[in-house]
């Protein structure tokens, strides 16, 4: 038995039909010529196609950025030969493994990444003071200019970094830092022109705006100074964004290349960005550079990076995360 119930629309009505299954009177509806079954089936194959062509989709933008990394790990495994053919293969012929044994042989990799941690480590500290003390002034201070200030400091993020190369380098030479440059005043070139982050500040600032002013209050009627309740109450609670700067940062000197290369005058204070571009990857007779030999030092300084991202990635996205929620 079936009855219409009601119209849906100009030409399309919604029935119910009762149907006995079983000595039980089961409530059936048919919208469009359709029952139930029908329409759940059509959702769930709708559901399915959809499922697969999302996975699909987030399966090739992975194949897009994990290629480029496999490509390198092969190419460090090649023969030079077989680097150098028109027909690229997919995986070493046979394997290089000597190509490795060459970095740590003949390419001077432990200076380059004393270098490189040297100058990472107090870029990176010297980059935590000044932001913490600069997001804590524009979060909690109030004085006069400050939100005109703040502005300024946002707008010098839309300055390529490549413009402020040549008044960052004429500072460095005129503190005596190029000039009969020793090993120390190659670490301060390289260290303190990059001390303020801009984008650091901004990204802690957001986060300090998000504890509340009752805090803040409470602290000042106990009789806590500022100073106390930046380390013991802001610092605390802004770990995981602190975590994602530390991390950022730390990976951004690591990977410097321009500037390091500028400000050195000697092969021996570069960054191990310099030195893979160096000439310890090229042949001695014919000047080519030996690419197996310089994809496999790339892949010893990627890994250090990739196993950092991989163990802390999560306090990334969580700092990144929570300076876009205000309240």
């Amino acid at each position: 038995m079936a009855f219409a119930l009601f119209k849906k629309s100009e030409n399309q009505y919604i029935n119910f039909r009762k149907v006995k299954v079983n000595n039980n009177i089961v409530l059936s509806i048919e919208e469009a010529g359709k029952t139930t079954e029908a329409i759940k089936s059509t959702e769930k194959v709708v559901k399915i196609i959809t499922t697969i062509l999302t996975y699909a989709f987030i399966l090739a933008l992975a194949l897009i950025v994990v290629f480029p990394f496999y490509w390198m790990i092969i190419t460090s495994l090649k023969q030079r030969a077989e680097i150098e053919q028109i027909n690229q293969t997919f995986f070493p012929n046979v394997v290089m493994w000597s190509n490795y044994a060459y970095v740590f042989q003949v390419f001077d990799f432990s200076t380059y990444m004393g270098n490189t941690i040297v100058v990472a480590i107090f870029s990176t500290l010297g980059t935590l003071i000044t932001t913490i003390f600069a997001a804590f002034a524009f979060s909690r201070l109030r004085f006069k200019g400050r939100d005109t200030v703040f502005f300024v400091f946002l707008m010098t993020m839309m300055i390529p970094g490549e413009m402020m190369v040549i008044s960052n380098y004429l500072t460095v030479s005129a503190f005596g830092w190029i000039k009969d440059q020793t090993r120390t005043d190659a670490y301060l070139a390289m260290v303190i022109p990059f001390m303020v982050s801009v984008f650091h500040i901004y990204l802690l600032r957001q986060n300090f705006k998000q504890i509340p002013d009752a805090l803040y209050l409470a602290a000042k009627v106990d009789g806590k100074s500022d100073w106390d309740f930046l380390w013991k109450v802001m610092v605390p609670l802004a770990a995981p964004t602190l975590i994602s700067i530390t991390i950022l940062k730390f990976m951004g000197t690591w990977n410097s290349y321009v500037w390091p290369n500028l400000v050195t005058k000697k092969e021996a204070f570069r960054l191990i960005s310099n030195g893979l571009r160096g000439a310890a990857f090229n042949d001695p007779d014919s000047g080519i550079i030996e690419y197996g030999y310089q994809m496999a030092a790339s892949v010893c300084v990627t890994v250090p990076l990739f196993l950092l991202f991989v163990f802390f990635r999560k306090y990334i996205m969580k700092g990144v995360g929570r300076a876009g929620i205000k309240g």
